[in-house]
């Protein structure tokens, strides 16, 4: 069989990843692929011998097996927190507030952009805030004092309706994927961090590394406004690294590991099946305040990124995946 690295080669950087892994699929189980945009994978069709089913990419769902009402509920950060608070599993709480005036007549009262400030001052001003439909970890970043979150709100307001304020918590986060009940597997992430070259200080590395991820449609990380010193200089391939998001799109690292306690599984099943996704990636905390049965979940995804198994040389897991979502649809019953 082909391995997985043929099939992304030659392609443009924009392709989407999931056009790519279907593709790798429909290789592996008999089926034939076609794309029918033109070259840019965002839109394909995914056909048996008897049937014909087609997919998107970009900002589509990626998991037919998902139902549109499951997976629009989970991008909505606070109504997942609400329905799994509702089924009994912990996670960080929080509100939600509007950044705009527009449907102010159309939702209740106290979610409006003054009453975040009320909110961040019972969090003792400091809170973790991001975008109330953000993905990427796009906008997700710690804030100190009314000014920051000023700043912070003004800006997120030109690409995003609503941000949701939670109380800092912190423990080991991971990210637990699972096809129904079936953990797939689970990833352990971290931070991501510079690497000093002994010439630049951690600033300019910074810098640096902020124009990268804008330059990815991402906005920079909150680094640059800690009290930390910044101005050091690193030697030569030390680590330093950025606090905040850990996603891996925003430059964190995922490593394959498992929590130390069966509770985390749990928990993740039980997230995933309280929004009702058949496919699911779920962050969690777990270990909180040393506790390894202490969890709460972060974010319940309903269209997780897979790209760390291609880096990973975990083909075989991306096969499992389509197989689950090309059975769940029909297109193996005549393989």
């Amino acid at each position: 069989m082909r391995h997985l690295r043929e099939f992304r080669a030659g392609k443009p950087a924009f392709y989407p990843d999931q056009a790519v892994y279907a593709e790798y699929a429909c290789a592996a189980f008999g089926l034939r692929f076609r794309d029918i945009d033109g070259g840019t994978g965002l839109v394909f069709s995914v056909a048996s011998k008897t049937r014909s089913i087609h997919f998107g990419a970009g900002r589509c769902s990626w998991y037919p097996q998902n139902n549109s009402t499951a997976g629009t509920l989970a991008s909505d950060k606070y109504f997942t927190n609400r329905i799994l608070e509702d089924a009994g599993v912990a996670t960080l709480g929080g509100d939600y507030f509007f950044l705009r005036e527009r449907h102010r007549a159309h939702r209740p009262a106290g979610h409006e952009r003054e009453d975040a400030f009320a909110y961040f001052r019972r969090l003792d001003a400091t809170a973790f805030v991001k975008p109330l439909q953000g993905s990427r970890g796009d906008f997700a970043q710690v804030l100190h004092g009314e000014a920051a979150l000023d700043r912070y709100l003004l800006a997120v307001s030109k690409h995003y309706d609503a941000v949701l304020i939670q109380p800092i918590m912190t423990g080991r986060e991971y990210r637990i994927f699972l096809l129904d009940d079936e953990i797939l597997y689970s990833v352990r992430k971290y931070p991501p961090f510079v690497l000093g070259d002994g010439v630049r200080s951690i600033r300019d590395l910074l810098i640096a590394h902020d124009a990268d991820l804008q330059a990815r449609g991402l906005s920079p990380s909150s680094a640059t406004a800690i009290s930390e010193p910044l101005d050091i200089v690193l030697p030569a391939g030390e680590h330093w690294e950025i606090p905040g998001r850990m996603n891996l799109s925003a430059g964190g690292r995922m490593a394959f590991e498992a929590p130390r306690s069966e509770a985390a599984f749990t928990a993740a099943r039980k997230a995933a099946g309280a929004i009702g996704l058949r496919a699911a990636a779920v962050d969690l905390f777990s270990d909180i305040g040393g506790d390894p049965d202490a969890i709460r979940i972060i974010e319940v995804n309903s269209n997780p990124s897979i790209r760390l198994l291609e880096e990973s040389d975990r083909g075989d897991l991306i096969l499992k995946i389509w197989r689950h979502t090309f059975s769940t649809v029909g297109l193996l019953d005549d393989v």
